[in-house]
């Protein structure tokens, strides 16, 4: 198929199907444009840091990371030649065998309706794995799979902008707002490449879509998969909660699950109702639903709890990198909110949180590059504390915070100003409260 493969950006997946590649006999040539310490790739890889020069263009196929932007003067040179370019899990795919593949999409949600899809699957269908923007790239388990395997993978909208041929037996759409445009450009842009999670099915795929998310209803009118809608209100057919129930109404037949639901917030609702959709449509049993669900906690660094401290509730959201995801975790609580917020500025204004803040938070704590911004957005909102520092935003609350205060690490922003990623953000939140005395 592919015999000298070019791998553009050495992060995660990068190095995953770098990795693979050796192993199924290809010659791999890996470029990345920053000076760094690269582990875990194989030997037989060539390897040049700190620029992209023009030997990759000697390449069949070119695989590009998803956080490379696909404008560079290399990838541009490479398409002049007329050089494929393709994702990881473009490649990864094309290299697994599978009975089902689940692909999961949103601008928020997607980890945890991922997650809960996965853990439901798993449940029935031992041969089951989890990849993609969850956990590890679908490089590393590609050659483990066989004829029996469910694959659920998380996309980002990174991965589908480079995977156009894509073709999951079920989609889930989640919801879309306005996020990555730094990367896009556009919000054009930017749904375009999420339609590309269901653009290729047919009528005997499935569609699974939020019906309360106006641009996921829009368009969804393009598919030609069979659509299922979920939604916090009653639906005629499709999912929906109901007073404490999930209602399933799929193909006919009308079943009522009444799961212990343990995660804060309505959007947690949305996320419970994708996947409950998304697993009886692949053979779940409802009984199995509900006592998987009933005991499912959720994501770390997603409205995470994490401790008491005098009265004081933590909470570690270091998932929340754009403003959605913020007054998701806002609106989860009732008041009396010291919120942390800041990082890497992503493009957007912070007004939408205006009036939520006006109404639930006390006072913002401000670190990383955005702050300055989000002063300014947010001016006459409520009480501001510049920061700079995460540890510095944790000990000013904690002078300050009174019982009944729910602190909550929601910053709205991305971690690279400070952070390699939003799990090392939120971990590093998490030690820093664990020493709070």
């Amino acid at each position: 198929m592919w015999k000298n493969i070019g791998v553009l950006g050495l992060g995660k997946s990068g190095i995953a199907v770098a990795n693979l590649a050796i192993k199924l006999g290809c010659s791999v040539f890996a470029s990345d444009n920053k000076e760094k310490q690269i582990k875990n790739v194989n030997k037989k890889a060539v390897i040049e840091l700190g620029s992209h020069s023009d030997k990759i263009l000697n390449s069949n196929v070119i695989i590009k990371s998803p956080g490379v932007c696909p404008t560079i003067p290399i990838l541009e040179e490479a398409r002049r030649r007329k050089i494929e370019i393709i994702s990881e899990l473009a490649f990864s795919l094309a290299n697994s065998k599978y009975k089902k593949l689940i692909a999961v999409t949103g601008t928020n949600g997607k980890t945890t309706t991922t997650d809960l899809i996965s853990k439901i699957i798993k449940s029935t269908y031992k041969d089951s794995i989890v990849a993609g923007n969850i956990g590890s790239p679908l490089a590393d388990k590609a050659l483990k799979t066989t004829q029996n395997t469910y694959i659920t993978v998380e996309l980002s909208s990174y991965q589908l902008e480079d995977t156009p041929k894509f073709r999951p037996d079920i989609a889930v759409l989640l919801n879309i707002t306005s996020d990555h445009i730094e990367h896009h450009k556009t919000m054009k842009a930017y749904i375009k490449a999420k339609e590309n999670i269901f653009i290729n099915q047919k009528h005997t795929d499935y569609l699974v879509v939020n019906h309360d998310d106006k641009v996921c209803r829009q368009i969804s009118a393009k598919s030609k998969a069979k659509i299922i809608y979920f939604s916090k209100k009653y639906l005629k057919s499709g999912v929906f909660y109901d007073n404490g129930k999930i209602v399933i109404g799929i193909c006919k037949k009308c079943v009522k699950i009444e799961p212990k639901i343990n995660m804060v917030g309505s959007h947690n609702i949305e996320n419970i109702l994708a996947a409950v959709a998304t697993s009886y449509i692949a053979g779940i049993t409802s009984t199995t639903i509900e006592k998987i669900v009933s005991k499912y906690k959720g994501v770390e660094h997603r409205i995470e709890f994490v401790k008491t401290l005098g009265g004081v509730d933590y909470y570690n959201d270091s998932k929340a990198t754009n403003v959605d995801s913020t007054r998701a975790a806002i609106q989860s609580f009732d008041g009396n909110i010291l919120l942390i917020m800041g990082g890497r500025d992503k493009g957007y204004p912070y007004t939408a949180l205006s009036k939520l803040i006006k109404q639930k938070v006390k006072a913002i704590f401000l670190i990383g590059e955005a702050s300055g911004k989000i002063k300014k957005n947010l001016a006459n909102t409520t009480a501001f504390f510049d920061c700079t520092t995460l540890e510095n935003a944790v000990n000013q609350i904690f002078k300050v915070a009174v019982k009944g205060d729910i602190v909550l690490f929601s910053p709205a922003c991305a971690s690279f100003d400070q952070f390699n990623n939003f799990e090392e953000r939120g971990m590093v939140f998490k030690q820093f409260v664990n020493k709070l005395r």
